[in-house]
């Protein structure tokens, strides 16, 4: 069973950069063929793709976000990161990771989801 859990600061100040980790047990985020995907819900709103890391370390952003965003990982402790650097009140949300697999074309895990606020 693939599990996956969000970890970070829950409160970050206007200007500065968000930074969370995902980390995965119960798989390997180098198998092929699944994508690891930051997904967002702001509050009142609906769910916004944030980027992927694939199985080989390629990454995908969403255009809207690209200029802020990195996503990157660590194979040996089988996590992935998101940095949203230069943050607004608007990029407070639910933060999630999940798990999109190309056999489902669909997210078949997710984590719990992380909150954060950003506010000074």
């Amino acid at each position: 069973q693939v599990q996956l859990q969000e970890s970070g600061p829950g409160l970050v100040k206007p200007s500065q950069t968000l930074s969370l980790t995902c980390t995965v047990s119960g798989g390997s985020i180098t198998t092929n063929y699944y994508y690891w995907t930051w997904i967002r819900q702001p509050p009142g709103k609906g769910l916004e793709w944030i980027g992927d890391i694939d199985y080989s370390g390629s990454t995908y952003y969403s255009p809207s976000l690209k200029s802020r965003t990195s996503i990157s990982r660590d194979t040996s402790k089988n996590q992935f990161t998101l940095q949203l650097s230069s943050v607004t009140p608007e990029d407070t949300a639910v933060y999630y990771c999940a798990r999109w697999t190309s056999e489902k074309n669909a997210y078949d895990y997710w984590g719990q989801g992380t909150q954060v606020t950003v506010s000074s």
